[in-house]
């Protein structure tokens, strides 16, 4: 018998400028928790944060290595929003994120599909808050 394919995304890459500023920004302001922080040595380090309660796919930050991993800090996806952060309470997320000094891009707004912003993390990544209108989100 052939088990039935189960896979999912464990982590998702973003690269930083620095681990620690990128730690205090995810933990602090955005209420991720360090999942792990192990020196590989030789200034590397496997870093990952997650959003509260989230389904296992953690965030990896990568401390760029390379000139060409630094042009791409705040840009990977090339101006388009990158992550989106699926809240089961907008408001509340978007208030604690607004008084912990996140930037916005925009005023929230109603979709067909939910409430959404657009913001920056601390390199100008733009992420969206979302909470969906189907149950359960």
């Amino acid at each position: 018998m052939t088990k039935p394919v189960q896979q999912q995304i464990g982590n998702i890459a973003l690269v930083v400028e620095n681990y620690d500023d990128a730690i205090e920004f995810y933990t602090q302001k955005l209420q991720f928790t360090l999942v792990e922080d192990t020196d590989l040595g030789g200034g590397k380090r496997w870093v990952q944060v997650t959003p509260p309660n989230s389904n296992g796919t953690n965030l990896l930050l990568a401390q760029a290595s390379t000139e060409s991993q630094t042009q791409a800090i705040g840009n990977q996806t090339g101006g388009r929003v990158f992550l989106f952060l699926q809240t089961n309470d907008f408001w509340r997320d978007y208030e604690s994120m607004k008084a912990m000094g996140v930037m916005f891009n925009e005023e929230p707004r109603v979709e067909e599909y939910g409430t959404v912003v657009v913001f920056q993390d601390l390199y100008g990544n733009k992420w969206d808050l979302l909470q969906l209108n189907r149950s359960g989100n």
